[in-house]
């Protein structure tokens, strides 16, 4: 019998335009996905909304249906660049074709500050969300679709999963889950659930002294999560430190932000 070969499917296509994979396009078409998100925003005539990749302009058609003061949407796919900008034309929207990566966010000041509404490319979300906590003190709130494993992760508190990245997001900003979304809200379908999660920069963080040394600090303590801090902690200079504390035979996932901030004070006290 002879072996079938593997034959390559084409691309899907969308208003007669290729979903190119490698940009990681999942169009949504779901509309009370789109009425979630913007109802968990405070929008009014003055808000600067900013969208990143619009694709075919499904979220973007909902935003200009809003009374708001101007969209800047960042797009890095050419063909939909034309495509939305001649479909939804509107002097509020600017569209620019570019990779919000490699955006300089000086250029948000004057209208500052922000409200970010995006599908994120799944590829690209932690780049996309560091990106954001540069930049906070340009943004007023959002809502943003991840996968369902990280909007997970970044919200733990405890147990598996809680690490360095939950620490981290939920010291700079506000998070709260919205609704989950399964694969069929989308064209094509990606392999993964999807959630909604809202994000507001927090005003209330405390300051950590020596902020860089102590996520640098962080990230070893959670070296490997099942092992507790005198392990992980054991071939590195904060061993002295660690090894007659109360923290020393605690895993990092038992701890929480107010735990590793007192041990990182009697590190520095040190």
């Amino acid at each position: 019998m002879a072996l079938k070969k593997n034959i390559k499917q084409p691309a899907p296509f969308i208003e007669g335009r290729a979903v190119k994979k490698q940009f990681g396009q999942h169009f949504l078409r779901q509309q009370a996905v789109i009425d979630a998100m913007i109802n968990a925003v405070a929008l009014t005539p003055q808000s600067s909304i900013f969208e990143i990749g619009c694709g075919d302009g499904f979220l973007t058609r909902s935003i200009l249906a809003q009374k708001i003061e101007r969209l800047w949407v960042f797009e890095i796919d050419h063909d939909w660049v034309d495509y939305v900008g001649n479909k939804y034309p509107d002097a509020r929207m600017t569209i620019f074709e570019e990779n919000i990566l490699d955006v300089d966010f000086s250029r948000f000041k004057p209208q500052a500050p922000w409200v970010l509404l995006a599908n994120l490319p799944y590829q690209i979300t932690f780049p996309i969300l560091h990106l954001l906590q540069r930049n906070r003190e340009l943004l007023s709130e959002g809502v943003v679709m991840v996968q369902e494993e990280v909007a997970q992760k970044i919200v733990k508190s405890r147990g598996r999963g809680y690490g360095f990245i939950s620490l981290f997001f939920q010291h700079h900003f506000a998070l709260r889950l919205l609704i989950k979304i399964p694969p069929i809200a989308f064209f094509p379908p990606p392999s993964v659930d999807s959630r909604l999660i809202h994000f507001k920069p927090r005003t209330d963080a405390p300051v950590i002294p020596q902020e860089e040394k102590f996520w640098a600090f962080i990230k070893l303590c959670f070296l490997q999560p099942r092992r507790t801090l005198k392990n992980n902690l054991g071939h590195t200079h904060y061993n002295i430190f660690i090894e007659n504390s109360p923290y020393a035979a605690l895993r990092a996932q038992q701890m929480n932000m107010q735990d590793f901030l007192a041990l990182w004070h009697i590190i520095n006290a040190n």
